[in-house]
């Protein structure tokens, strides 16, 4: 099980969030929405004031959320071309990341991470199996909303590099060639070295946190 490495303010912040999302669900009156309403806003006030974000922009994310309040899920991909790793320079931060994003509604795992890989590199894959399942709260880099990211390894089926909306540059890597500039938000080095793992490794045991 991976150490918790989210900053304690933040984790309040989401607690509160989150009870205040669930219960705001389930209110009975409009007199107790209003009081979780408030609870939001408490929550947004910390994140803007210890992450110098706009509270107004933590607020609405916040409010944008309804219903019973639950991790969300990411998608990323190995995939492997004669020993080299796919990656791809993300436009936002110049960083570079394993293909991925959000999983939709109504997609399985699967079919999300084969989708992001077409959106995002140029390439039709095929999900093979699991490397791991991440927990965002053990990275260092922490995050408005807990998440769960799934990693898959895929192989390629069909299509051919190309940048996208999303990324400036798609290559290839040597596991001693990987870029130090990794986008902080989405990816970290043990999720290279797992990838390297599993694809040497095809009775690997997936990992998770």
């Amino acid at each position: 099980m991976g150490n918790n490495l989210t900053p304690q303010w933040l984790l309040w912040a989401r607690e509160i969030q989150a009870l205040a999302q669930t219960s705001r669900f389930y209110a009975p009156d409009e007199f107790q929405r209003q009081r979780y309403a408030r609870l939001t806003e408490i929550a947004a006030e910390i994140v803007s004031t210890y992450a110098n974000l706009p509270q107004e922009a933590v607020l609405q994310a916040y409010k944008a959320q309804d219903g019973y309040a639950t991790p969300k899920v990411g998608v990323r991909a190995a995939i492997f071309q004669d020993g080299k790793l796919l990656l791809g320079r993300e436009r936002d931060d110049g960083g570079w990341t394993l293909p991925g994003g959000w999983a939709d509604v109504e997609d399985t795992p699967s079919a999300a991470v084969e989708r992001e890989v077409w959106e995002e590199t140029g390439f039709t894959a095929k999900a093979i199996r699991i490397i791991g399942v991440y927990d965002s709260n053990c990275s260092p880099y922490p995050a408005v909303f807990q998440l769960y990211r799934v990693m898959f390894l895929c192989e390629i089926s069909g299509g051919e590099a190309r940048p996208s909306d999303e990324t400036s540059e798609v290559c290839f890597f040597e596991q001693t060639e990987i870029p130090a500039e990794l986008s902080a938000s989405r990816m970290e080095k043990r999720y290279i070295d797992a990838a390297f793992a599993a694809y040497a490794d095809p009775q690997r045991p997936a990992d998770f946190d």
